[in-house]
C-alpha cells in the first residue's frame, strides 16, 4: 500500500505541477482580469452594494423556504465550501512552500477572482433549470452547454461533472475529514478512525435531509465558525502586535524576493511562490473552479446581478479576512525574529513543521501548545465539517446531471465512504488528489466563463440602469 501510494504521488505530483505552473495561473488571472475589464471592475464598483445585500438584513434564522435557498443562504452554503482547510492547512502549505510572498499572490488571485466569481454567480442564476416541484438546480454543467451546442459542449459538460464529483464529493471530502483527523489526533489523542466514524454519522443524517437541511446547518454553523476563528486570530495579533510591520513586510518583499527563502534561482523561486497562490487560492476561495455556481444557483432572487454581487463577498470574506487572519497568525509567530522558522527556507521549514500542524503550533506560541493544538481542531473541524456537507451537494447535482436522480443514492452511500477513508490516508497524497481533479475542474468551466462574456456584462450593464 505504502509503495503504491509513493508511485501514485509522483505522478500525481508531476501532473499538478505542469498544470499548476502553466496552466491555471494563465487561466484564473486571465479570466478574473478580463471579467474586471469587461464589467468596468464590478468587485470595486459594486462591493459596497455586495456588501449591503449580504449583511444589511442578516438573520442566522431565514426560514424554511419553499423551494430552493434563501440569497444569504446560498451564500452561506458558497462559503461553507469556500472556507474549510484552504484557508488553515491550505495557506499553511502555500507558505511552507512558496514562502510569505505566497499569501501576496493569493490576494492578487483573489481580487480578480471576485469578477470572475460574479461572473458565475450571474450565469448560474440565468442558465439554472427548474425542477416539476419548483427546485431549482444549476451549475457549470448547464452553463457550458449554454456557451457550446452539440457534441462538444456535452463532452465539456461531462468532464466537468466528472472532474467535480471526483475533486470534491469524494477526494475533496477525503482532504477535509483528513485534516480534521489528524488535527483532532494532535490536540485530542482521538484515533484518526474514531473521527472518522463521527464524521459519516452526522453528515449521513444531514445528507438524508436534502437542501433544506443543509441550508438550515450552513447559515448557522458559517457564520459561529468565522466569528470565533477571527476571534482567536486577533487574540493572538494583539499579543504579537510589535511584529505585524514585519509580517506585512516579508509577505510584499518574499513575493517579489521569493529566492531569499525558497533558495535556488530568481525564476525558480518566482514561478514557485506565484504557483503555490494560485494553486492554494483556487482551493481556498474557488473563485474560477465552478464549484461555488451550484449554490448560487438555489437562491430564491429574480436579478442575476444580485446573486454575483453577493457571491464576491464570499471571496472577499473568504480570502481577505479568513485566511489573511490565519496567515498573519502563522507569519508573525512562526517567521519573525523570535519565531521557530524565522529566516528558514522553505524547504527546511517543510522538515520541520508540516501544513496540518503549523496552524497548531503558530497558535501555540500565545495560546500554549495544547490549548493553541485545541483551537484550531476545533475551528478546523466546523470549517471542514461546514465544506465537505456542501462540497457533497456540488457532487450530488452534477451526478443527478449524468445519471438521473436515482443515483443520488448511491453517490451519498459512496460520498460517506469516501469521508471515513480520508481519516486513514496519507494526508499528502489526498492533497495531490483533490489538487489535480481542483485543476481539471478549471478548463472547462473557464472556457465557458469567456464564451458567455456577452451574458454577463448585459446583466452588469442592465442592472446599472436601475
Amino acid at each position: 500500500m505504502a509503495e503504491l501510494e509513493a508511485t501514485l504521488f509522483d505522478i500525481v505530483s508531476n501532473i499538478n505541477t505542469y498544470l499548476s505552473n502553466y496552466i491555471l495561473v494563465f487561466l484564473l488571472i486571465g479570466v478574473g482580469l478580463w471579467y474586471s475589464i469587461r464589467t468596468r471592475f464590478v468587485q470595486i464598483r459594486c462591493f459596497g452594494e455586495g456588501m449591503k445585500k449580504t449583511f444589511g438584513s442578516l438573520s442566522l434564522r431565514g426560514g424554511k423556504q419553499e423551494q430552493g435557498m434563501s440569497s444569504f443562504q446560498a451564500l452561506a452554503t458558497a462559503i461553507a465550501a469556500q472556507v474549510g482547510t484552504g484557508n488553515i492547512v491550505g495557506a499553511s502549505g502555500a507558505i511552507l512552500t512558496g514562502g510569505p510572498g505566497a499569501i501576496f499572490w493569493m490576494w492578487i488571485i483573489a481580487f480578480f477572482g471576485m469578477a470572475t466569481i460574479y461572473a458565475e454567480a450571474t450565469l448560474a442564476i440565468k442558465t439554472r433549470r427548474a425542477d416539476e416541484d419548483g427546485s431549482y438546480h444549476g451549475g457549470p454543467v448547464y452553463y457550458i452547454t449554454t456557451a457550446f451546442q452539440g457534441g462538444f459542449g456535452k463532452f465539456l459538460a461531462a468532464f466537468f461533472a466528472v472532474a467535480i464529483i471526483l475533486a470534491l464529493g469524494f477526494m475533496g471530502c477525503m482532504v477535509q475529514s483528513n485534516s480534521i483527523g489528524s488535527t483532532f489526533n494532535t490536540a485530542f489523542g482521538v484515533p484518526n478512525w474514531i473521527v472518522g466514524v463521527v464524521l459519516v454519522v452526522i453528515c449521513g443524517i444531514i445528507f438524508l435531509g436534502g437542501v433544506q437541511r443543509l441550508a438550515a446547518v450552513t447559515e448557522k454553523v458559517v457564520p459561529i465558525m468565522a466569528a470565533i476563528f477571527l476571534a482567536g486570530g486577533l487574540v493572538v495579533l494583539i499579543a504579537r502586535a510589535k511584529y505585524i510591520p514585519a509580517t506585512f513586510g516579508m509577505i510584499f518583499q518574499y513575493a517579489f524576493q521569493p529566492q531569499a527563502i525558497i533558495g535556488g534561482g530568481f525564476g525558480y523561486a518566482i514561478k514557485t511562490a506565484i504557483s503555490q497562490g494560485a494553486k492554494r487560492g483556487l482551493f481556498s476561495n474557488e473563485a474560477g473552479m465552478g464549484s461555488t455556481p451550484h449554490a448560487h444557483a438555489q437562491a430564491n432572487v429574480t436579478d442575476p446581478h444580485d446573486q454575483g454581487v453577493v457571491a464576491m463577498i464570499g471571496v472577499f470574506m473568504d480570502t481577505f479576512v479568513v485566511l489573511t487572519l490565519n496567515a498573519l497568525v502563522v507569519i508573525s509567530t512562526l517567521y519573525t525574529a523570535d519565531g521557530p522558522l524565522a529566516e528558514c527556507g522553505a524547504a527546511a521549514a517543510s522538515t520541520t513543521l508540516g501544513k496540518a500542524n503549523l496552524a497548531q503550533t503558530a497558535f501555540g506560541v500565545v495560546f500554549g501548545e495544547t490549548a493553541g493544538a485545541m483551537f484550531v481542531a476545533i475551528c478546523l473541524f466546523f470549517f471542514a465539517f461546514s465544506t465537505i456537507l456542501s462540497w457533497n451537494l456540488f457532487g450530488k447535482i452534477n451526478v443527478i446531471y449524468l445519471f438521473g436522480k436515482k443515483s443520488a443514492k448511491i453517490y451519498a452511500a459512496l460520498g460517506l465512504v469516501f469521508i471515513f477513508l480520508g481519516t486513514l490516508m496519507s494526508n499528502d497524497l489526498v492533497w495531490e488528489l483533490t489538487d489535480m481533479f481542483n485543476n481539471l475542474m478549471v478548463i472547462p468551466n473557464a472556457l465557458a466563463l469567456f464564451a458567455l462574456t456577452g451574458m454577463v456584462v448585459n446583466s452588469t450593464h442592465m442592472s446599472g440602469k436601475k
